[in-house]
């Protein structure tokens, strides 16, 4: 699984070098293929193959006769791409994705549990500094059974 935040860049080509420490965890996985798409918030989301088949499997069984859910299938499986890491490590995040979050050349790269998300860095913080305030509030009410 995938946790911490790291600080990277992306090179005149729009590719990313994957963290190290998820390097680690995709190559004990056995991972090959990963696919990134429209996240929430302003990020992309990047999953690992069998993940991207889970998330898949939910997202199809919501009913296509809703229009939320149409708009958010359209949104979220038209931005997908699959990618394979190169030797070096490296994703190329398509213009339209990068686009998307508002990728500048610092970006951050963040785990969180089955997916990895990739952030702007001054969007990150941004969000990061309005968020932390809450997060206890968050806590009581989430983990209220």
């Amino acid at each position: 699984m995938f946790y911490g935040e790291f600080l990277h860049t992306l090179d005149k080509k729009s590719r990313l070098i994957i963290p190290s420490r998820f390097r680690e965890a995709i190559g004990e996985m056995g991972i090959e293929k990963l696919y990134i798409t429209r996240g929430l918030d302003e990020c992309l989301f990047m999953f690992s193959e069998n993940e991207w088949k889970a998330q898949e499997s939910k997202y199809k069984a919501m009913p296509f006769t809703k229009r939320d859910a149409r708009r958010f299938n359209r949104l979220f499986f038209s931005g997908a791409v699959d990618v394979i890491p190169d030797k070096q490590w490296r994703v190329l995040i398509p213009d339209y994705l990068r686009e998307y979050a508002n990728l500048s050349k610092d970006i951050m790269v963040i785990g969180v549990s089955n997916r990895i998300e990739i952030w702007d860095k001054d969007k990150w913080e941004d969000y990061y500094k309005s968020s932390k305030e809450g997060y206890e509030e968050i806590a009581e009410k989430l983990m209220e059974f």
